[in-house]
């Protein structure tokens, strides 16, 4: 039923996470699991991520029950890569026209862009998913109303679960859960601070090393954006026909050298700084 056999990795990491969470609410806090825990919520980010592009199951039933497991888990309903990600993000790639642009706040690549980047956006994003809501509510009743199931999947369980034991849940759940979406919409900024979001293929950075097979190639940036529709697991053979068009100072190399290396080093060291690939408008 799933449709692809790479897919067992997503759903070992969709079981672990609520399992870890259970036994630490049963048995007591535990650094190392709370540290998997963690882990875990930018798995959970990224498969959600992946699902919204191309639904894991072949069964309509079970990508409908999976949207909704996807959006307890995450703390947050599925809908939103629909209307935000996917008609927007995807379709103008870092572009002016694209509503979570990283250069929307400024062309910078700091940490402190890093940091606020998802406080900046939630505003922007909000009253867009008000206003796709109310018209899906006219268009598709149906579909209004799944969208009401994901947002009741998030808050019906963290009534419960905070009726049961509050610091618990704060503890366990929704302090996970914030810090899976803050990596969900920081890593845009990761990956198009900095980028060109005017050029056909330098509008997006790409990640080599241990990320990939950890996170389902979600470093493999530029050939998602270019292949929406592909499986995660397709995104090395893609990036490799791509390569040669993309800059070489977007193939940033291991996640967490280049933040080491642009946000700690890059103040002190100017060989390390990030520099703008935007083209200035008159050149255009």
């Amino acid at each position: 039923m799933l449709r692809s056999w790479r897919d067992l990795q997503s759903l070992i990491y969709l079981l672990a996470l609520p399992l870890l969470v259970a036994w630490q609410w049963r048995r007591g806090f535990s650094w190392l699991a709370y540290g998997v825990v963690l882990f875990l919520t930018l798995g959970v980010g990224v498969i959600h991520h992946n699902h919204a592009h191309l639904p894991m199951w072949r069964s309509r039933w079970l990508n409908r029950l999976t949207d909704l497991y996807l959006s307890l888990l995450q703390g947050h309903p599925g809908f939103v890569f629909h209307c935000s990600h996917m008609a927007n993000h995807h379709r103008y790639r870092q572009g002016p026209q694209d509503m979570t642009r990283t250069w929307r706040f400024g062309d910078h690549n700091h940490l402190a862009g890093y940091l606020l980047h998802p406080l900046q956006v939630l505003p922007v994003l909000y009253p867009h998913f008000a206003a796709w809501l109310a018209r899906l509510r006219r268009r598709s009743p149906a579909a209004y109303r799944r969208c009401l199931l994901q947002y009741a999947a998030v808050l019906l369980p963290w009534g419960a679960l905070a009726w049961l034991d509050w610091q618990n849940w704060l503890l366990l759940v929704l302090l996970p859960q914030l810090h899976g979406l803050h990596w969900l919409l920081a890593t845009n900024y990761l990956q198009h601070a900095h980028a060109d979001g005017h050029s056909r293929y330098d509008y997006a950075r790409n990640f080599a090393g241990w990320v990939n097979p950890l996170l389902f190639n979600i470093g493999l940036h530029t050939a998602h954006h270019e292949h929406p529709h592909a499986h995660w697991s397709t995104l090395p053979t893609l990036h490799a026909q791509l390569r040669h068009r993309i800059d070489p100072r977007l193939q940033a190399g291991g996640l967490l050298p280049y933040m080491f290396r642009t946000f700690l080093l890059g103040p002190l060291l100017p060989r390390h700084r990030s520099h703008s690939l935007m083209t200035p408008p008159e050149t255009r």
